[in-house]
């Protein structure tokens, strides 16, 4: 019984440590990679990246304020396909998609009222049966500009 415990034990701690080097991983893309499609937005100095798989998505949660310009930059790993997302308010509507727009990586918007938007990020699936889906890191960066 002893035995049994330890090997649980030992697993348990084996993925915990794997879960936070893989994030720890995520946040230095965010900070080295993603961070540089903001410029000459200022970033916000938050840091929100995931490790996502193929076919999976997101969501977040941010408020935003009037009259503020604003810069939203999505960017995932090399291995991942391009980066789906949208921006919707309180009510579901959407205010902007990056599929309208050739999958850009970045959206600069003002609002005319403060409001919480919903971010959501998706991962699609290449429809490759064959293969495994794969997984890599995709960061989400705000950056606001200074007046």
């Amino acid at each position: 019984m002893k035995r049994v415990l330890t090997l649980l034990l030992f697993i348990s701690a084996f993925f915990v440590i794997g879960t936070q080097n893989s994030q720890a991983q995520c946040k230095g893309f965010a900070k080295n990679v993603c961070k540089l499609e903001l410029v000459p937005f200022t970033h916000d100095g938050n840091y929100h990246a995931a490790v996502l798989t193929e076919g999976e998505e997101a969501e977040l949660y941010k408020t935003f304020y009037s009259g503020q310009d604003y810069r939203i930059a999505v960017c995932g790993s090399d291995n991942l396909p391009e980066i789906e997302f949208s921006v919707m308010d309180a009510a579901q509507n959407v205010l902007y998609t990056n599929k309208d727009h050739d999958f850009a990586k970045t959206w600069d918007f003002k609002l005319q009222a403060s409001q919480q938007l919903k971010i959501v990020v998706k991962v699609p699936s290449r429809g490759d049966k064959s293969k495994d889906p794969e997984s890599g890191c995709v960061a989400i960066m705000f950056g606001f500009k200074v007046k």
